[in-house]
């Protein structure tokens, strides 16, 4: 059987029939690499404090203190009067808490972040202790750069300490900044986690704690989870698992949120980790979330299944089981351009599966659905769709492949040689190809050519033989010459379009 060719590594991230299942699952791990990356606007990898929430440490009475200047707060923070700290302290949160251009440039150039980290570590003064948390909770929710200089201040440490405070509120804003640093990237990440945080946090979850802590809790695991090169390591994410797959029964739409979330972070690259996550039998309410009416459930929902079906075939096969081919039906149908792309994504993952995978997608009706956004869907789904097109008529049986071309899809297929895409049109060529050549060894080359005239796909083809891109015109040309042009008995496929 030929391996259909295309001029990026995306071809090859998908299976062929010439290869063994093993290998074929392996390849379509990466298959997007557009959606299977966390975007900010998604889920803020940072988040800033500037809620004037009350708590139990603070006087109710309102600090008294004029309006301080900069200078005014040096010197108050490195006083040796715990009042005076106090109020420089609190000024120093306020401006940093304020929604529009908080000066945090000026606290760190300033050298605050030091006398900020020694608060934390002062247990008499809890009210010190949640002060200097929330002003570094708001700085290393900046830039990377302002990140990094918390951490160099030595703040992880003390932070996690705070963990065990005895007060809700100081406990809450530790877990808040150490969500802050662990959301700038794998060191900072790592190192909370080399700083035993995780077992900390997880006992912290409990069912009489503050929903907004337990949001905070969540969030700050998902961080946790979060970004590659490297991974979190394997005994941390084995940490974690349990108590997101408890928290994932929660019905707090931020909860759940940000436990798909984590999940989906867990799940992406190697088939272990997938095996960790649906090993703690998650499959099933996850299937649920992507029922969801909140798109910030549905959305991580979905990528954490998408992400699944890029494993093994049992790990896929899981997750059919669990009913998601039923809910991609819905999804593909979906309001949204985002959620159908992913859903088709995820169909075309299934559909890079064995034969028995292929017909399950078509017993629950999805290849209708399959030709209906080949037709109407945004540019950015069509392509998801074109690629479980490809999916499926190089792993189908015969039978399968007559279904498929049966079934509506020639006629978009050939529509979107006209995109402005390369790359699809070479993919389009290809699979084009592929068909005529299964329909030439079963003698239905004639029947399957006379379709594609009927849709106008043979002027589609024979145009791009003047393509600018060499590779398509040379695709163009092949098929033209192949399969359009005179047979050597003498007889031919005639069309009065074709410039052979």
């Amino acid at each position: 059987m030929p391996v259909l060719e295309a001029p990026e590594d995306r071809m090859k991230k998908f299976k062929y029939r010439s290869k063994d299942v093993s290998a074929r699952r392996q390849q379509r791990i990466a298959a997007n690499l557009q959606l299977r990356k966390a975007k900010k606007d998604e889920q803020a990898l940072k988040r800033r404090n500037i809620s004037q929430f009350s708590n139990d440490l603070v006087s109710q009475e309102p600090v008294k203190m004029a309006s301080l200047i900069l200078e005014d707060i040096i010197k108050g923070v490195k006083s040796s009067n715990p009042i005076l700290c106090l109020k420089a302290t609190q000024a120093v949160r306020k401006m940093l808490s304020q929604e529009r251009n908080p000066p945090v440039k000026s606290i760190i150039e300033a050298g605050l972040i030091p006398k900020l980290v020694e608060f934390l570590k002062v247990a008499l003064l809890p009210d010190l202790q949640f002060e200097a948390a929330w002003a570094l909770t708001n700085i290393a929710s900046g830039t990377s750069e302002q990140t990094q200089a918390v951490v160099n201040g030595g703040a992880i440490q003390p932070l996690i300490e705070l963990l065990s405070s005895p007060h809700v509120t100081v406990c809450e804003q530790a877990v808040w900044a150490l969500g802050n640093i662990a959301g700038d990237g794998p060191a900072f990440r790592d190192d909370i986690i080399a700083n035993n945080a995780i077992p900390r946090l997880l006992g912290l979850i409990s069912t009489n704690i503050p929903i907004t802590f337990l949001r905070n809790i969540t969030w700050t695991l998902s961080n946790l989870c979060r970004n590659k090169n490297p991974y979190p390591c394997e005994q941390a994410v084995l940490q974690m698992l349990p108590a997101l797959s408890e928290l994932l029964q929660h019905h707090d739409n931020d909860i759940l949120s940000d436990t798909c979330w984590a999940l989906s972070y867990l799940t992406e690259g190697h088939n272990d980790r997938i095996h960790h996550v649906v090993a703690m039998g998650v499959l099933p309410r996850l299937v649920e979330l992507m029922t969801s009416s909140e798109l910030i459930i549905l959305t991580p929902s979905l990528r954490t299944v998408g992400n699944i079906v890029t494993g093994t075939d049992q790990q896929t096969q899981m997750a059919i089981d669990a009913g998601m081919l039923k809910v991609l039906g819905q999804l593909l149908r979906h309001p949204k351009s985002s959620i159908q792309k992913e859903a088709a994504w995820a169909m075309s993952n299934v559909a890079a599966g064995p034969r028995h995978h292929i017909q399950q997608l078509i017993a629950c009706n999805l290849l209708p659905q399959l030709v209906a956004l080949l037709r109407n869907a945004e540019f950015k789904v069509q392509k998801e769709a074109v690629w479980t097109v490809v999916n499926i008529a190089t792993g189908a049986s015969q039978s399968q492949l007559a279904l498929l071309i049966h079934s509506g899809v020639l006629e978009p297929l050939l529509n979107l040689l006209t995109a402005p895409d390369i790359k699809i049109i070479t993919v389009i060529l290809d699979i084009i190809s592929f068909f005529l050549q299964e329909a030439d060894k079963l003698h239905e080359k004639e029947k399957l050519c006379l379709l594609m005239e009927e849709v106008g796909g043979i002027e589609k083809i024979e145009s791009l033989q003047l393509h600018q891109n060499c590779h398509i015109s040379q695709s163009a040309l092949n098929i033209i010459e192949k399969y359009f042009g005179e047979e050597e008995d003498g007889d031919s496929f005639h069309n009065p379009g074709l410039r052979v």
